[in-house]
This record gives C-alpha cells, sequence and structure tokens, in this order.
C-alpha cells in the first residue's frame, strides 16, 4: 500500500536561535506551512513544540539540508536566520547543494551588504535567486509583526510577496514591507536604520541625564514624563520602552533596577558601518557618529572612574549643584522635549542623506518616502513623525534634506531657542550631550550661508598650493601668501 508523501510546505527557514523560531512561527500563525531547520537538532524540536503549544501551528521539523529543501514547494523559498558573515556562506553551500534554478534565499541576518552582493553573484551561477532582507524589531517584532527590508532579485521577492505582506508588522496605510531596491539595498538600508537607532537612544539618554542631573527628577517622575511625551510628537517605541524602563523596581535591592545597570553599552557593529559609509561618502553623520563615540567612551570605565578622580584632584568642581538650585523644572523639562526633538530631526536627515548617497552610488533608486513608512510600524525606530517624513519625501522626492522641508524647517525654528538652553545648560553644568550638541552643530552648519571654510581653503593653498576658487570670479587661483604676507611687514 502506498503511504502518501505529507503536503509541502511553502516556504522554509534555517537558523533557529529566537529571531528565527519567532519569524517562523509569525509565519505559520499567518497560514503559511512551513518547514524549518538547525544544524543543532534540539532547536528543531524546540521550535516544532512551541508550534504545537502556540496553536498547532502549521509548521514542520527536519534534521538534514536535503529533507529540508525537498520538503518545500517549488519554486522554493528559504529564509536563512544564522549569525552574519561565513555562518551565513556555509549555510548557503549546504542548501544550495539540494536547490535548483529559479529557487530563492533570502538572507534576514545583519549582514554587510557588499556580502549580499558577491553572494548574489555566486549562487546566480546555479540560477538561485536571491534577497538580503533587513529584519527588524527585535524578537518580538520577529513573533507579532517586524518591520522588513527585502533587496536584490525583484523576482524573489515577488515569490514571497504574499507571505511577507502577511507577516510584516501593519499600519494604517499597508505591511511595514517594500522591495527596496537591487543588490544589497535592503541590507544597506536596515544598516542605516540600526545607525538612526543609535543616534535616538543617545539622545534619549542624553534627555535622561539632563532631566536627572540638572533637573534633580526622580525615576518615577521620568517615567510619568517620557509616558507623558510619549502621547505627543515624540510618540515612538523607545519613548514608550523608557518610561517603562524608569518603572522595574531592583529585585536584590532598594530603588529601580536602571539605577544598578553598568554603564557600558554594548554593540553589534552596524552603527559603525553607518558611519564608516557616511565617511566613505562624504556625508555629514555627527549624530550619528557622536552616538558611536560615546558607546566607545562608555566602555572606559575604569579609566573614566580615574579620571573623575584625577582631575577632581586637580581641582574640579561639579557645576551641577549650582545649576540645580535656580532651576524652573517644569520649563526644563518643557526645553527638553523640544531639543530632543529638533535634535532627532537632524539625525534622521543625516540617515537620509545617506541613503541618498548610496542610492546614487549604485542607482539603486531608493524611495525615501516609502522607507519611512514601513519604518513606522514592527522596528526599533518606529515613531509617528515617521510619518510626516513619508509625507515630507511625497511633497518633493528630490528634498536636499529633512531641514529645509517647510514643515520640519518651521518646527527647528520654533524649537531652537529651547534647544540652545538645553544645549548651553549642559554645558554649564558639565553634563555632556555629545548627540544633541553634534545635531544643532549640524543644523548651524547647514543652515548658514557663508561659513570659515574660505580659511581652511587658504591654508591648504598656502601649505600645499591645493588652489582655491573665488567668490567673484571664475576659475582656479593660487596665491604665494608667505611671501605676499612678508611683503606686506617690510
Amino acid at each position: 500500500m502506498e503511504v502518501a508523501s505529507p503536503a509541502l510546505s511553502r516556504i522554509g527557514l534555517a537558523g533557529l536561535a529566537v529571531m528565527g523560531q519567532n519569524l517562523a512561527l509569525n509565519i505559520a500563525e499567518k497560514g503559511f506551512p512551513i518547514s524549518v531547520y538547525n544544524r543543532t537538532t534540539s532547536k528543531v524540536d524546540e521550535t516544532v513544540d512551541r508550534a504545537h503549544r502556540e496553536g498547532n501551528l502549521p509548521l514542520a521539523g527536519h534534521y538534514t539540508p536535503r529533507d529540508f529543501v525537498l520538503s518545500l514547494q517549488k519554486p522554493r523559498s528559504v529564509i536563512i536566520l544564522v549569525k552574519a558573515g561565513s555562518p551565513v556562506d556555509q549555510t548557503i553551500a549546504a542548501l544550495s547543494e539540494h536547490m535548483e534554478a529559479g529557487d530563492t534565499i533570502i538572507d534576514g541576518g545583519n549582514e554587510w551588504y557588499e556580502n549580499t552582493e558577491r553572494r548574489m553573484r555566486e549562487v546566480a551561477d546555479s540560477g538561485i535567486l536571491y534577497l538580503g532582507m533587513g529584519v527588524s524589531g527585535g524578537e518580538e517584532g520577529a513573533r507579532q509583526g517586524p518591520s522588513l527590508m527585502p533587496g536584490g532579485s525583484y523576482q524573489a521577492y515577488l515569490n514571497i510577496e504574499d507571505i511577507v505582506q502577511k507577516v510584516a508588522a501593519q499600519v494604517e496605510d499597508g505591511p511595514c514591507v517594500t522591495y527596496i531596491g537591487e543588490g544589497g539595498s535592503g541590507n544597506f538600508v536596515k544598516m542605516v536604520h540600526n545607525g538612526i537607532e543609535y543616534g535616538d537612544m543617545q539622545l534619549i539618554s542624553e534627555a535622561y541625564d539632563v532631566l536627572k542631573n540638572a533637573g534633580g527628577l526622580s525615576n518615577a517622575e521620568l517615567a510619568d514624563i517620557f509616558a507623558e511625551w510619549n502621547e505627543g510628537e515624540l510618540e515612538s517605541f523607545l519613548i514608550e520602552i523608557t518610561a517603562d524602563i524608569f518603572r522595574v523596581k531592583d529585585e536584590h535591592g532598594e530603588g529601580e533596577l536602571v539605577d544598578k545597570i553598568l554603564d557600558k553599552t554594548g554593540m553589534k557593529g552596524t552603527g559603525k558601518w553607518t558611519v564608516q559609509q557616511a565617511a566613505e561618502l562624504s556625508v555629514a553623520a555627527p549624530t550619528i557618529a557622536a552616538s558611536l563615540d560615546c558607546r566607545y567612551l562608555s566602555g572606559l570605565k575604569e579609566e573614566r572612574e580615574e579620571a573623575a578622580q584625577v582631575l577632581k584632584e586637580a581641582g574640579l568642581k561639579e557645576e551641577v549643584g549650582a545649576v540645580k538650585s535656580g532651576i524652573d523644572k517644569k520649563r526644563l523639562i518643557d526645553d527638553v522635549r523640544q531639543a530632543l526633538y529638533a535634535s532627532k530631526i537632524c539625525s534622521y536627515a543625516q540617515g537620509m542623506n545617506l541613503l541618498r548617497a548610496k542610492s546614487n552610488e549604485k542607482g539603486w533608486n531608493l524611495n525615501f518616502g516609502e522607507l519611512a513608512r514601513i519604518w513606522k510600524g514592527g522596528c526599533i525606530i518606529r515613531a509617528v513623525f515617521l510619518d510626516r517624513i513619508k509625507k515630507a519625501y511625497q511633497r518633493n522626492p528630490n528634498l536636499a534634506s529633512l531641514v529645509v522641508d517647510p514643515d520640519f524647517a518651521r518646527e527647528m525654528v520654533q524649537r531652537q531657542a529651547a534647544w540652545r538652553r538645553v544645549v548651553g545648560l549642559a554645558i554649564s553644568a558639565g553634563i555632556s550631550t555629545p548627540g544633541m550638541c553634534a545635531s544643532l552643530a549640524y543644523f548651524d552648519t547647514y543652515r548658514r550661508a557663508r561659513l570659515p571654510a574660505n580659511l581652511v581653503q587658504a591654508q591648504r593653498d598656502l601649505f600645499g598650493a591645493h588652489t582655491y576658487e573665488r567668490i567673484d570670479r571664475p576659475g582656479s587661483f593660487h596665491t604665494e601668501w608667505t611671501k605676499l604676507a612678508r611683503r606686506t611687514l617690510t
């Protein structure tokens, strides 16, 4: 008697750490039968067990690459969620052996975009299609609905479009997924998303520092303020979770847990890549760069403790106390809210300008309004004001900077006095606000029709004969500066 073979799955997922498990369960829950595979077999069993417990979801576990691939409907589509770098190459090698022309591989990890482009070329020899897909939203986003940024083969995207549109976070103007563009554009967009995330987190931590140390606010007050801010223009995932963090008590002692956390920040590398790319493309991204520098400095905990002691002995006095005594709390809270908002606009402007520069270099034809739209839900930087960024780019797809969009320009002007007060107060109190300072300096530099770069050009011409241009006549000029200067002295 012939045994009927089990029905083939619509899609496969290899790599069952928590992100992979959660994304697989999300896909299954949306009604798409899925096969899963992991080199460590216990992870397969764990995922199958979760699928059973979380609603008898249509998920099948497989223990060899061959069985896994052959369990999929043609043209086959396989998502891989393993550690970036060589593990991705090893997984592709193991799976592609059993795949055929027209099948698709989708890498959902935080991969360097050039690696994606290399793999795309390598698998193309076998006729396999390839996507590099940014996935944002953390573990919860993967399970409930992430923001997805797929780039690469358009045909590969069409093969999975019905799935990703259901699996992604849903907002009022559609699912938080779109075809990003060719090559490694999906990975690049996710990288810049993470760079903007670095900037956002740094700016929020500075707002906290100023309110706590200059304003003398308690954690309970901070929780209420951030919760209130989350009802207005700053409404976002990061502001919402910050309010929650301030409310959590320490299980092992008095007070709140946030005060017991070691002030050393970890990182995975996407922020560094963003800053490196900005430098490569000659795009100013000072807020994102400042946030990266702060993570590096936070790692020097022992050095900072020693420096605090040495400088105290050298006579450095804490200025916070003097500042705190004359503070108007209510006004400070409102000023910090405005400073945070204005700084965020500059940070997002830098990220979008980096995306434009790369899009122009690579011919990706990125749609910035659409990127802002798919970041409105599911992802870590999801925020209400992304809808306004979307509208700014819809009004003018060639917008030079968010800073000069008429709506954002008006808001920057309205908030600049408060912004300057916060930065000035922080400087006089000895509280470092590198992100806010970088954003303000970016704004002040960008809005000035004339900068002191004329002097720098003169210096470059003097010591290196680099020549300069003039504002009153065309052409390149070189001057014998030292000879002429000496002549005027005699």
